[in-house]
């Protein structure tokens, strides 16, 4: 091991320095060929040892006393693993400094050749930021889409709710259930394999509209053509995706007890209602909606207003684009496109046409992405760490009981954390252009304002045509993606 060290040693007097080749320079992409010399390698290794000399134990040394080359025969090995990692870096971060690089994303490392006494050889592949000049951004020309709230709208508002809090009443007579009726039950239930139960398979009292759809296919159906007093055997078999995996694609079977049969009534809208909603009377219920109906409008104005400011953003920048940019960020739609089919199994694949659409949003949210990087950093634009903060806050109150879940979960994963940051900064970005924007107001329908619109900006450019109601899980990813 010496005579090696003092012909590296040799060797860094002489000159002998780190190499780096260009195997590959395609536009964007480059792969290098990096050399590390030895003496580099040893030096890591030998700050690496006098650390751990620090508290090694070896008997007739205290610590910290140890010889470095009792150290290297003793730990050098294990530290040669600890010091590749700390090399790489430090080579990578060197190179790209040197090169002025500026790596669109994390750089992809393989090393080729790494042993004790001998050169670190490793490959960087990485995509580097395109230059491109920002388009003018100020006085773009924005349509305002404003729709006006009538009475009758809040009136249909009113009926929605009215349909979520319906009343009931009990029968009269003696006749049989039908659907739509409200049904109050007992009912045990127990798998038919084992006949036993599990949690969630009885209550008692417990109030059923029949056709409703809220237990699982067929137990509803079996309660229709019943009186109040009877019992019924009801058999069933629970989805393959049911959300209890020990009574995913069982068979069961419910023992029911009909206690009383009542006929849905529909709510009035007056002071009594109000107060059951939680409102002093009907006018502050009125107003409390009218409110609500605003702050939706104001909502679905500014989404179409970014979506056009978008469009004149893309159309306005043509430039090489990172491939590992688009490649992770198709990944990213295709994933959550199968997320859904596997919520729903009566979904198709994607088609080939599908596809190639995905590949042109993917490519329109990476350019876009850039720009408005691009033009943010111009104006200083930052998201500070309260504001991150309350977006933190924001997804926790999506699911209520389980806050402190979302917010662990966020301390855990810094990089999730980092995710929250992009959409504040892209509405911050949006933000700063609309003031900058010539906004002209257009008086339009309700019907016009809410209308989910297909992507013509995506079906022009990608040349395809509109997609059949069975591809929903593409269509409705693909017009999330668009808005970006």
């Amino acid at each position: 091991m010496g005579p090696q060290l003092i012909d590296k040693e040799e060797q860094s007097r002489k000159g002998y320095k780190m190499q780096v080749k260009e195997v590959k320079s395609e536009g964007l992409s480059h792969e290098l060929l990096i050399t590390v010399p030895a003496n580099d390698i040893d030096a890591h290794v030998v700050n690496r040892l006098k650390e751990v000399g620090k508290t090694a134990k070896q008997p007739g040394f205290r610590p910290g006393k140890m010889p470095l080359e009792m150290l290297r025969k003793k730990y050098g090995r294990a530290v040669l693993g600890e010091v590749l990692e700390t090399a790489v870096n430090d080579a990578t971060q060197k190179v790209i400094k040197d090169k002025k690089f500026r790596p669109a994303m994390q750089p992809k490392i393989e090393v080729k050749e790494f042993d004790e006494g001998k050169d670190l050889v490793f490959s960087m592949q990485l995509d580097v930021l395109p230059d491109f000049e920002v388009m003018e951004t100020k006085g773009l020309k924005i349509t305002k889409p404003v729709a006006k709230i009538e009475d009758k709208d809040i009136d249909e508002a009113l009926a929605r709710i009215t349909q979520h809090h319906k009343g009931s009443k009990p029968i009269t007579g003696n006749r049989a259930t039908k659907r739509g009726d409200i049904v109050v039950m007992d009912f045990h239930g127990r798998t038919a394999d084992d006949n036993k139960e599990h949690e969630g398979m009885h209550a008692h009292g417990h109030k059923l509209e029949l056709g409703s759809g809220q237990f699982i296919p067929g137990f509803e159906d079996q309660l229709i053509g019943k009186k109040a007093g009877e019992k019924a055997e009801v058999k069933v078999t629970f989805p393959k995706n049911y959300g209890a995996k020990e009574l995913a694609g069982r068979d069961a079977i419910f023992d029911v007890d009909l206690h009383e049969i009542h006929e849905a009534t529909d709510a009035v809208v007056n002071d009594d209602f109000a107060k059951e909603l939680g409102f002093d009377d009907e006018a502050a219920l009125r107003d409390a909606v009218k409110h609500q109906l605003a702050s939706d409008y104001e909502f679905q104005t500014k989404q179409k207003m970014k979506r056009q400011l978008l469009d004149i953003l893309d159309d306005s920048h043509s430039f090489e684009i990172p491939q590992g940019m688009v490649k992770a960020e198709l990944e990213g739609i295709t994933a959550q496109i199968e997320q859904e089919r596997k919520a729903n199994p009566d979904s198709e694949e994607l088609t080939k046409e599908e596809k190639e659409e995905l590949e042109v949003i993917a490519e329109r949210r990476v350019r876009l992405g850039l720009v408005i990087a691009e033009i943010g950093q111009a104006q200083n634009v930052t998201v500070n760490n309260q504001e991150l903060q309350r977006a933190v806050i924001s997804e926790a109150q999506k699911y209520p009981g389980q806050e402190k879940m979302v917010f662990d979960f966020y301390q855990k994963n810094p990089q999730m954390l980092e995710n929250l940051r992009a959409p504040l900064f892209e509405d911050k970005v949006v933000d700063l252009l609309f003031k900058e924007a010539d906004i002209t107001e257009k008086e339009v329908s309700i019907e016009e304002l809410m209308k989910d619109e297909e992507d013509e900006t995506l079906e022009r450019k990608a040349k395809v045509s509109k997609k059949s109601s069975k591809k929903a899980p593409a269509k409705k990813a693909a017009k999330k993606s668009a808005k970006k």
